[in-house]
């Protein structure tokens, strides 16, 4: 089996979870692109000419009889490799340019709006890899360092700019004082985390913003000290800017009450465009590309991440921060990533 890294730590850690899961053997291969690889991808043309192979693994036999991807440019590569061997099993995660029948499973989220088809596994929250195991040895080992922190703790886990919406340093300062007042309100602490897609200008705004005690971790990649795990372990409370479908998933898995903070406001609020069309016009030019990307083109092209919104607060398992009530901690549901697993071991008849 072979893992084909994407570019997105979202879409990576679902790949890990889901080898994690099977527990066969893996060979994970790191692709850098070149700068044609998007009209390759949209050719649909099986071909490793995109690929860079002076700054990627090898990509030589033997074969694998499986490949699982996720990010749009892995796709060209996973056809060029079923020409290599023909019974190779293609499993996609999220949302392909190309045909759906192109593949042999693909695993997807409400977001991407994908058709119903045999190949294609609809569950409700992007996989992860949190359990109730994993975030209580991260607890239990991160305790220590936030001893000198009062309780309780309200964990916030901070994303990015994603499609539409733009994750300014004013919509980053907003959050910071969102939060402060929490934890003013309760006495506790806030343990904040930032992403790969933060940026520098957000983060420093951010940081500027609290007033109460915390501690901040800044998202460095490769960092091997990354207090995630435990901060979904210590928490009380969990906040999650609402651009990252990922985190969502991974906080409410933790148990705990969870909060979504709209990194907009105004007219380009996620929660003033909570139905129907979204408003064509963004915050800057690839925001607003993204907008005509939703209302116009076909499906694949975009992602609408209101539609998740609106099924989290419709079932009760998440509210907006500052509406009452809370949502209550809820169990997770159904289990995709066992369901994944599932179909990918049918796909060989196991």
């Amino acid at each position: 089996m072979w893992i084909l890294r994407s570019p997105h730590s979202g879409d990576n850690t679902q790949l890990r979870a889901v080898a994690a899961a099977l527990g066969w053997p893996v060979e994970v291969k790191q692709l850098t692109y070149r700068w044609h690889e998007g009209a390759l991808r949209l050719l649909s043309l099986p071909t490793r000419a995109g690929v860079d192979p002076a700054r990627s693994s090898p990509l030589s036999p033997p074969w694998p009889d499986l490949v699982i991807c996720s990010g749009r440019g892995a796709e060209a590569v996973c056809f060029w490799l079923r020409r290599q061997n023909p019974k190779l099993r293609i499993v996609f995660i999220g949302s392909p340019w190309s045909r759906l029948d192109a593949f042999d499973l693909v695993i997807t989220t409400p977001q991407y709006r994908l058709a119903r088809a045999p190949n294609v596994l609809h569950v409700a929250l992007p996989l992860h890899d949190v359990t109730q195991a994993r975030i209580a040895a991260e607890a239990a080992r991160w305790a220590p360092r936030l001893a000198h922190l009062p309780r309780p703790f309200t964990a916030v886990l901070v994303g990015g700019s994603s499609g539409p919406y733009v994750f300014t340093p004013q919509a980053a300062a907003r959050l910071g004082h969102a939060v402060t007042g929490l934890a003013r309100a309760n006495g506790g602490s806030l343990l904040l985390t930032t992403s790969a897609r933060t940026g520098e200008a957000a983060a420093a705004a951010l940081s500027g913003a609290l007033g109460a005690p915390h501690l901040l971790h800044r998202w460095q990649g490769g960092s091997v000290e990354n207090p995630f795990h435990a901060f979904l372990g210590l928490s009380d409370r969990i906040v999650v800017t609402a651009d990252s479908i990922s985190m969502l998933a991974e906080a409410l898995a933790a148990g705990k009450p969870v909060s979504l903070f709209d990194i907009e406001d105004g007219r380009f609020a996620m929660r003033a465009e909570a139905e129907g069309a979204i408003g064509w016009r963004g915050r800057t030019p690839d925001a607003t590309l993204f907008r005509l990307l939703i209302n116009h083109a076909p499906a694949r092209f975009s992602r609408d991440l209101r539609i998740v919104h609106r099924q989290l607060l419709a079932s009760g398992r998440a509210s907006w921060l500052g509406e009452e009530p809370m949502a209550p901690a809820t169990p997770t549901p159904e289990d995709g990533l066992e369901l994944a697993v599932t179909r990918i071991r049918g796909l060989f008849g196991l």
